[in-house]
């Protein structure tokens, strides 16, 4: 058993602190927004993801789990402190590291002989360099000296899995200048069983932008594909599903649609390119994933103006709105880059989503949010399904085109058979289905 502090409870930091206790450690999650540590302590999980809570509450109840507003609570007797603070984008798309450099100069005053920092949170190369810099500055002087270590170990969880991706992952990455560091940090992930990479810090560092801004790439190429299958009478979906079999491309990711959104690939790239850019290299591929990705939003204007003519005045229903399935995170989320773009156009808006609809209220006002997918539509003149959740996939589309004044549907996720919807009287529009018909 180890004593571990985890400085952050946003998705990563909860996550990993929990799973830690989970693992039998005795964890303690810091953050200094006392509202958010005071619902914590009373069971109350600010974020969506599927299992959390019910593991928040087995492992505070086992007593290996506490949160605290206090440094001086979590850190003296802390083996490891990890920090997993958000580093949102900056003006000019590079990472904002101002929580990062706060929570290394909050540790140093209480931190132990020979304990380690993991740095969790998504970070510009060389970081690790530069907590190490903050630690020696902030030690008071009677700790002048002290020995302690810097671990990088980027976390790879994807929201809605998160507790999935944890336990069961493919590979812990840890980046360290004495690698007797990274081993200790190995030895938290060894009842795991997964594969361990061992490397220096900015490596460890680069491994997190580059898998992510390859993800993202990919992505924006099915996109792009389906955009030259729409105009040449090819299926996307069997596209993708031909490429995926070559075990070199591999399936994961080649899903055409509105593109990605999220806490992590879009400010990933962004400061992955940034950081290109300023080292004096030139990421022309990185800038145009970014571009690809935003015109797949403008696209369905256009089709909800080609379909309707002037979107003065009429009703758009958009089904979905967190940014995927299994999660009620907005932050780059298609659904308010569409809204916030019929809105401009004179629109009005009709939403449901399963569970992102609270959050939603608070940054898109104007929109009327519905009971189910059914009212949403009600009274609407086109409807967009912007996340795959699952209810969606199981809708009677007769019953929903009964429900609309005009029968327009884009689907933004590739969810139905355009067979299917068409029979049930839309006008139906997917994202790369096109088909012999539709070029002649």
């Amino acid at each position: 058993m180890k004593q571990i502090c985890v400085v952050g409870t946003g998705y990563v930091g909860l996550v990993t602190g929990t799973c830690f206790a989970e693992l039998g450690n005795r964890v303690i999650c810091l953050d200094i927004n006392e509202e958010k540590v005071v619902r914590l302590q009373r069971g109350e999980i600010p974020i969506y993801e599927p299992g959390l809570e019910e593991l928040v509450q087995r492992n505070v109840a086992a007593g290996r789990l506490r949160f605290t507003t206090h440094y001086a609570e979590a850190v003296p007797d802390a083996d490891f402190c990890f920090i997993a603070v958000n580093t949102p984008s900056g003006a000019e798309g590079e990472a904002d590291l101002g929580q990062v450099r706060a929570a290394a100069a909050a540790l140093a005053p209480h931190l132990r002989e020979e304990a380690i920092i993991v740095n969790k949170s998504t970070v510009p190369i060389g970081t690790a360099d530069r907590v190490d810099h903050i630690v020696e500055r902030h030690l008071p002087a009677d700790k002048k000296g002290l020995r302690f270590g810097v671990v990088s170990n980027p976390e790879f969880l994807r929201e809605g899995s998160a507790l999935t991706d944890f336990t069961q992952t493919d590979r812990v990455v840890l980046g360290a200048t004495r690698r007797e560091d990274a081993e200790q940090v190995a030895e938290l992930y060894a009842p795991l069983k997964c594969a361990v990479l061992i490397t220096d810090p900015r490596t460890a560092e680069m491994i997190k932008y580059a898998s992510n801004a390859f993800l993202a790439t990919k992505i924006s190429f099915i996109n792009e594909v389906a955009s030259v299958c729409e105009r040449l009478g090819a299926d996307v979906r069997i596209v993708a599903e031909g490429m995926g079999r070559d075990t070199r491309i591999g399936r994961a990711f080649l899903d055409a649609g509105l593109g990605w959104g999220g806490s992590c690939f879009p400010k990933d790239v962004k400061a992955l390119a940034h950081m290109a850019a300023v080292s004096g290299c030139h990421p022309q591929l990185l800038r145009t994933v970014i571009e690809i990705n935003k015109h797949q939003r403008h696209k369905v204007i256009q089709r909800l103006r080609d379909s309707l003519g002037t979107l003065e005045g009429q009703t758009v229903a958009l089904l979905g709105l967190a940014f995927k399935p299994n999660t009620d995170d907005l932050r780059e989320a298609p659904a308010l880059e569409i809204a916030h773009l019929l809105l401009a156009e004179g629109a009005q808006l009709r939403a449901y989503d399963p569970v992102a609809m609270d959050n939603a209220a608070r940054l898109l006002p104007e929109a009327y949010y519905a009971r189910d997918a059914y009212d949403a539509v009600s009274g609407a003149d086109a409807a967009v399904l912007v996340t795959d959740w699952n209810e969606f996939k199981q809708l009677d589309l007769v019953r929903l085109r009964e429900r609309m004044v005009r029968p327009v549907l884009v689907d933004g996720r590739n969810v139905y058979e355009p067979a299917v919807a068409r029979s049930a009287g839309f006008l139906y529009y997917a994202i790369g289905r096109g088909s012999p018909e539709d070029v002649k």
